[in-house]
């Protein structure tokens, strides 16, 4: 166990706490400035934590002295370390992005709204999803659980037109929902062990209490909801592409990763005995997303609507993994670089159609005719996060899916590999779309307004880290290796 004093896990979640909190007295100005100097820090913090745990395992933080069962455990290892690198460095980039975009006046219809609110809410919604990554027992997770999502509903409502409220609206509805499901389950749980702390609880097994396997059935339901796999999708769509780009970034890169974080982790331990049972359902359903998610971005009209469809499509990729878990770790490793890759590409992706509608004032995939020549750069950006979502090379999308396919194949189950291969060339087809637009040519070119540099190149750098991500993948997954947290 680490020096209470010196230990690095709870200043992840303390501090995102202290500047949402400082940005919500002192206003948006300096709020920003708070966001991108405590976000750096996390960063660095994170950066040190990984170190520690490559050379001295698993890492675990009695809060307050008071370990579990009795007190809070925080607790990290490879699975969870890689998913808050990926929360801290989209975050960063993000917010900086996010600064130059929330200027006193937004073509995306966003209003004073968004600007005063993003970032408390944004501080909020980074230490929720630390401290999940984080925790250690069942009941922290539903709290941590509950409070991403009211923080990201409250990103959405922040802009304050119909359409976001609206959005905000069915979005609370079916997070409240999937979080009583949820509590429903750990308080059954609680009841058949006497515990709810993930080193105590033994895995389920073949003469487990019939309440255990109704709490599997709720949470796994809760899960599926708040990640919007289909046909649960209906709620995802609406929220992220009708919020401002910087939180669509933020929700399609990181908060349903964090869901699917939770179900992972669950179907690896506690419910490790019945996923190998119907590993085969979260499979089917991952295929079933790929091919709607795939169909609907084709016939979007609108681009950010577009993003958002392809944020379903790509999530059934995480999903493929759970029939083809083995042994030898291949679908675990695509799964995981698949969350990497698609959180720095779609974050990406939304933040490009964030300045194609800033310099427009237009969201129509059909409007985009011309602007190749006047926003190359930003063009430029979509299209590499477009490579990493088509899978192809040297990107990490390509790392995924090859891992993905070969774990497939070392199981002769040439199916799934079908469905990878297909998904990939539906990908291309709605990516090409939007390119083959962009480079048309068009008689009439309206003004554009002018947009600040920033935008364009924190997109790029993101995107092109999607690619690059491919040539360093493997190192990154070598957390994998670090023993379990619980």
């Amino acid at each position: 166990m680490n020096d209470p004093v010196y230990d690095v896990a709870p200043w992840l979640v303390l501090l995102p706490l202290a500047w949402a909190g400082l940005a919500f007295v002192w206003g948006p100005g300096r709020g920003a400035r708070l966001a991108l100097a405590g976000t750096a820090l996390q960063l660095l913090l994170t950066l040190r934590l990984a170190a520690e745990l490559l050379s001295l395992g698993g890492r675990r933080h009695a809060v307050g002295g008071w370990g579990a069962p009795l007190g809070i455990d925080l607790a990290v290892d490879g699975l969870s370390m890689t998913m808050l690198l990926l929360t801290q460095a989209v975050a960063f980039a993000v917010f900086i992005y996010a600064r130059a975009y929330f200027t006193d006046r937004s073509a995306d219809g966003d209003g004073h709204g968004a600007r005063n609110h993003f970032w408390p809410l944004a501080g909020f919604l980074l230490a929720a999803m630390n401290a999940l990554y984080l925790s250690a027992d069942l009941f922290n997770l539903y709290v941590t659980l509950e409070l991403l999502g009211l923080a990201a509903v409250g990103l959405v409502a922040a802009g304050g037109n119909a359409a976001q409220v609206s959005a905000a609206l069915r979005y609370l509805l079916v997070s409240l929902l999937a979080s009583g499901a949820y509590l429903l389950g750990v308080a059954l749980i609680y009841g058949s062990y006497g515990t709810v702390a993930l080193s105590a609880l033994p895995l389920m097994s073949a003469d487990a209490p019939l309440a255990v396997a109704l709490a599997a059935a709720l949470m796994g339901v809760a899960l599926l909801l708040k990640t919007a796999l289909f046909p649960f999708h209906f709620w995802l769509p609406p929220a992220h592409g009708g919020a401002p780009a910087p939180v669509s970034a933020l929700l399609s890169a990181l908060v349903v990763k964090a869901t699917f974080y939770l179900f992972l982790r669950l179907g690896l331990g506690l419910f490790a005995p019945l996923g190998e049972t119907i590993a085969w359902l979260p499979g089917l359903l991952g295929s079933a997303a790929i091919f709607w998610g795939s169909w609907q971005a084709l016939r979007a009209q609108r681009l950010k609507m577009l993003v958002a469809y392809s944020t379903v499509a790509q999530l059934g990729y995480l999903f493929l993994i759970f029939p083809l878990l083995a042994p030898d770790g291949l679908a675990l490793q695509a799964g995981v670089m698949q969350a990497l890759s698609h959180g720095l590409a779609k974050a990406a992706m939304f933040m490009t159609a964030g300045v194609f509608l800033q310099v427009s004032g237009r969201d129509a995939v059909a409007d985009l005719a011309g602007v190749a020549g006047r926003l190359p750069v930003t063009l430029f950006a979509f299209g590499l996060a477009g490579v990493t979502l088509m899978g192809l090379p040297p990107s990490g999308g390509f790392l995924a899916k090859w891992l993905l396919i070969d774990a497939a194949l070392a199981q002769g189950r040439w199916g799934w590999a079908a469905v990878v291969i297909a998904g990939g060339l539906l990908t291309a087809l709605y990516v090409f779309r939007v390119v083959r637009q962009a480079f048309a040519s068009t008689e009439a070119r309206p003004p554009l307004a002018p947009v600040p540099r920033t935008l364009e190149w924190t997109a790029f750098a993101l995107a092109a880290a999607s690619v690059l991500l491919g040539l360093r993948g493997m190192e990154v997954l070598h957390l994998l290796d670090v023993g379990a947290a619980s």
